[in-house]
């Protein structure tokens, strides 16, 4: 709270002006972390944090209108390129996911059938790690390509093969290393198609 009141106290300066928004940003900003604290559990930890943010860049926004008033409207939110970015998003991080479980569903590996020296069983995992790993590689190459840097996904599908398929070699199975190849192709390839659809719509718009 300290270093939070001094970074405002320093980019506000010391007018009389901002004295007010300052003791009410510090004042609301412990209120905010504090009722955090007491919902916060580990099946909310991310709506929590969410929360938590937007609850704070909503006092910032209120005290820069109550200084500087500024027009906000909705239609501009609502505009054509904003939901175009936000479609692709939403079908980058949910659609694929979908897709690709019900695609490779018939080669999930048993667990049963892994071989006993096998480095990898589900204690060892990660509850839900697959599923983030995912949505990130899919939002990094998605906002790779539309900013035209193609290098940067090959970067990343070799960073992940170097760390995944590693593991997977050592642990000598090699129906789970298959399946761990054609997720990850699906994934990358379904994030290029929506990049490149986006793309194609924005010049279309402008």
């Amino acid at each position: 709270m300290l270093v939070h009141a001094t970074l405002l106290t320093v980019l506000l300066g010391f007018a009389p002006i901002y004295w007010q928004s300052i003791v009410f940003v510090i004042v609301t900003h412990y209120l905010i972390d504090l009722a955090k604290l007491y919902v916060q559990e580990n099946k909310t930890a991310i709506p929590a944090f969410l929360a938590d943010q937007a609850l704070h860049v909503t006092v910032l926004g209120l005290v820069a209108y109550h200084h500087e008033p500024f027009n906000w409207l909705a239609k501009d939110l609502l505009s054509a390129p904003v939901l175009l970015f936000i479609t692709a998003l939403i079908l980058v991080i949910f659609v694929p996911a979908v897709l690709i479980k019900l695609l490779i569903a018939q080669w999930r590996p048993d667990t049963k059938d892994r071989p006993q020296d096998s480095v990898f069983t589900d204690e060892e995992s990660l509850i839900r790690a697959g599923r983030f790993i995912g949505i990130l590689e899919r939002l990094f190459v998605f906002l790779f390509i539309i900013i035209d840097h193609w290098e940067a996904v090959g970067f990343l599908l070799t960073a992940k093969s170097i760390f995944r398929f590693g593991d997977l070699r050592q642990g000598k199975d090699r129906k789970l290393t298959e399946y761990v190849l054609i997720g990850t192709l699906l994934s990358f390839g379904s994030a290029i198609l929506v990049a490149l659809a986006y793309s194609r719509a924005v010049t279309i718009l402008n």
